[in-house]
């Protein structure tokens, strides 16, 4: 196992400082073990900027679309115990899914559909589904967006939202692209139909619990509520709106406050994007990713999933969509991306890193070559705003003897 230039690790913490001084962050954490034993932590600015409160190593935080390698293990479980398959349609778990159709080719308009298959649950997972997200451009992605089919924090539930979806068009024949979607957000619900449990009661059962990741939960535990951070962002409306995203004079624009935010109350429980917790608890899940499950899953079904499931890279998948990550030279397995050659990724990195980000600038990745987890924590959305995670992976790499 290789190990890390000691005086070269403290370009992190300039790096993270630079972000914090130029206004880009309030506050930013990063996190890096090896073969086991944590080599760095830093933490530097504010987790709530209007109150002056610092970022520490038990701020709770929006971990986003980080939720969606959880629920992958949550539904790989089931599969490991022959109570579904991945080839599945998904028609069989929710009713709305059958008799599904999809937009034709070039079509100009939402009610101009053909019959197609039901999306598979491993298509689901792989986002090759026909789904899509309200920020992507076209007809499906409007009418997500005028219907708030997004699963975001609220007052409907997992169960209500996936029915409502499943009442739209697909966007593409299954199986023919790739596209950024709430596929995870679907696999939730066929979780929560398997097991007759809510998503959460599942987490907290078989993954949260046994891992030790306390903080990690879809609405804020009251015992952690002072430790909540604030999100920032530097556009003028919302921050989540990519299609029509102005700059605002501000760079850290308050997008939802750490006093009154609606992860206090959510009755959502958003497999694709609505988790919060800390970035030990998250360590804890890639160390189990990494070294072999730690009694979640076993290391086989581990390295299954940490396979490219596509038969080329993201790229090669048709039309660009929005992505946290590269698209050449990436592939995608279940629940995140997977690294087939980082030279045409453009960013340093070993064949088959398994990594993804969420919507608030976090990020993680696990090297299988380093025998390495990295993981940043901040609180800034949109996620394409900076070029943090190029830059993270750059520097950790650099580090390394």
């Amino acid at each position: 196992m290789v190990g890390f230039d000691n005086n070269r690790l403290p370009r992190i913490q300039d790096w993270m400082q630079g972000y914090v001084d130029a206004r880009r962050y309030a506050g930013c954490a990063a996190l890096i073990a090896q073969g086991g034993s944590e080599v760095f932590y830093h933490d530097c600015g504010l987790r709530d900027v209007e109150a002056g409160l610092p970022w520490q190593r038990d701020t709770v935080a929006r971990i986003y679309s980080m939720t969606k390698p959880i629920t992958s293990v949550a539904m790989m479980i089931l599969v490991e115990r022959g109570l579904v398959h991945l080839d599945a349609p998904v028609s069989d778990f929710i009713d709305g899914f059958k008799n599904a159709r999809c937009l034709i080719p070039n079509a100009s308009g939402i009610d101009q559909t053909e019959p197609c298959a039901a999306p598979t649950l491993q298509q689901l997972l792989t986002h090759t589904s026909g789904l899509s997200y309200s920020f992507n451009a076209g007809l499906v992605p409007d009418a997500m967006r005028e219907n708030k089919l997004d699963f975001g924090p609220g007052r409907r539930t997992l169960a209500q939202s996936s029915d409502e979806l499943a009442k739209l068009p697909l966007a593409f024949q299954p199986g023919t692209r790739w596209e950024y979607s709430v596929g995870i957000d679907i696999i939730g619900r066929v979780i929560e139909v398997i097991s007759g449990k809510t998503l959460e009661d599942f987490f907290k059962e078989e993954i949260l619990d046994p891992l030790g990741m306390r903080d990690t939960r879809f609405t804020v535990p009251s015992e952690s509520r002072g430790r909540f951070a604030a999100l920032y962002t530097p556009l003028a409306g919302d921050s989540f709106d990519l299609n029509s995203a102005e700059k605002s004079k501000e760079t850290l624009r308050l997008a939802d406050g750490a006093d009154s935010s609606p992860y206090f109350t959510s009755h959502m429980h958003s497999g694709g994007g609505g988790l919060v917790g800390t970035i030990d608890d998250y360590l804890k899940f890639t160390e189990a990713m990494r070294t072999g499950g730690k009694g979640v899953l076993s290391p086989s079904t581990l390295g299954f999933m940490m396979r490219n499931h596509l038969a080329g890279d993201i790229a090669s998948m048709g039309p660009s969509s929005f992505a946290e990550q590269p698209m050449n030279g990436m592939g995608f397995g279940i629940g995140g991306a997977v690294v087939l050659d980082p030279a045409r990724a453009g960013v340093p990195g070993s064949v088959g890193d398994f990594s993804w980000g969420g919507m608030a600038s976090t990020f993680f990745w696990i090297d299988p070559v380093h025998d390495l987890s990295a993981v940043f924590f901040t609180q800034l959305s949109p996620s394409s705003s900076y070029p943090t995670r190029a830059e993270f992976k750059a520097l950790v790499h650099g580090a390394l003897l």
